[in-house]
């Protein structure tokens, strides 16, 4: 039996009318950007998530990047976030001239330890990106508090996360602004990049809009230099079919969850104590003998992945920020001990069984 870590031909065979339909629409409509289907899933995601407003870009990168240039964070800034998580969240403070500070995450969680953020705070700090990793929300309360008592922004880093929930509140309903990715692989993914910025700051939204159309508003008058980042109509027009699907793929992937959590004999994902809705992007455990456990699952025809084997404090694009080995030993300790098994809405009971019983086997 071969099971793929995600199986993404199977999803799109599912949907391959709605999708072919969809496709053909914007085909014949000739109207390839910013055109009704991105205004529709704009409206969309910004309903679903109980805010006023989504502005579509290029990718999630683009998202964040674009939030924190439209809230003048540049040089001399400081942004916290996590060092266990995709680069992009720390890349972003770089490329607009700001400082990537890092904490720590729960050993548990692998959310950042939002009890080690408020020591990392001076007088240049201006935001802080928490990253709802593997579909897990940070604990925004606390998050919120130390914002508020520091005068900060909040971009959440929704990525990985689009449906999940803290306290009944879906994420990227919190700070000033939450940020998405469609990348394919996402809970929510499109057939190419894209993203979608959210947020109820009527000022901040226009902004945004004018900051993905090279900074032109209206058509070829610019008022600032901004990028080249739309979401564009065909990827927009998938998305509109496949969202419709969200909440039922996102409480499958929690049953498989839960059916891993009671029957694997090794280290499970471990849900956070505060009321919340995990919708589990990634299933992820932990083994002390990663390569050799990896190399078993390929000879078995699993898929894994490795997210992440290096943590952002000692990437070598980050060598000029001084940290060293030992600044963060949650993260490290994860980095060298966790490992994805597949998840997927279409996965069925009968693979997942067998995914159960090849690892069980493995620690017999």
């Amino acid at each position: 039996m071969n099971i793929p870590i995600l199986d993404l031909k199977r999803q799109y065979t599912n949907l391959k009318d709605e999708i072919g339909q969809a496709i053909q629409g914007v085909l014949e409509s000739t109207q390839f950007i910013l055109g009704p289907n991105l205004k529709e899933l704009e409206n969309k995601i910004a309903a679903y998530c109980n805010v006023r407003y989504g502005i579509g870009v290029a990718n999630g990168t683009d998202a964040l990047e674009l939030t924190l240039k439209a809230l003048n964070i540049g040089e001399g800034d400081e942004v916290i976030t996590t060092p266990f998580t995709f680069i992009a969240s720390a890349e972003v403070a770089s490329k607009v001239g700001a400082k990537p500070v890092f904490a720590d995450i729960d050993p548990d969680t692998y959310l950042i330890d939002v009890d080690k953020i408020e020591e990392k705070i001076t007088e240049r700090t201006k935001a802080i990106i928490p990253v709802h990793i593997f579909g897990q929300m940070c604990d925004m309360d606390k998050m919120m508090k130390i914002a508020e008592k520091h005068n900060l922004y909040i971009i959440e880093d929704s990525c990985q996360a689009i449906g999940s929930e803290y306290k009944g509140k879906k994420s990227s309903s919190f700070g000033i602004a939450g940020c998405f990715s469609f990348y394919p692989t996402k809970n929510l993914g499109g057939y190419g990049d894209g993203g979608m910025i959210v947020t109820d700051d009527e000022e901040l939204a226009a902004k945004l809009k004018i900051l993905r159309a090279h900074g032109s508003n209206p058509k070829y008058y610019h008022s600032m230099f901004g990028y080249n980042s739309r979401l564009d109509e065909l990827q927009a027009a998938i998305l509109n079919v496949k969202f419709k699907y969200l909440d039922e793929w996102n409480r499958r992937r929690r049953e498989i969850a839960h059916r891993y959590n009671e029957k694997l004999k090794v280290k499970v994902p471990k849900e956070a104590t505060y009321e919340q809705y995990h919708t589990y992007h990634q299933y992820t455990i932990e083994v002390d003998d990663r390569k050799q456990f990896e190399d078993y699952m390929k000879a078995n025809g699993i898929g894994t992945c490795i997210y992440y084997p290096v943590p952002l404090h000692l990437q070598e694009v980050y060598k000029s920020l001084g940290y060293k080995k030992g600044d963060f030993p949650n993260t490290e300790k994860a980095c060298k001990r966790v490992i994805s098994i597949p998840i997927s809405p279409e996965m069925t009971a009968d693979e997942q069984e067998h995914v159960i019983a090849t690892i069980n086997n493995f620690f017999k």
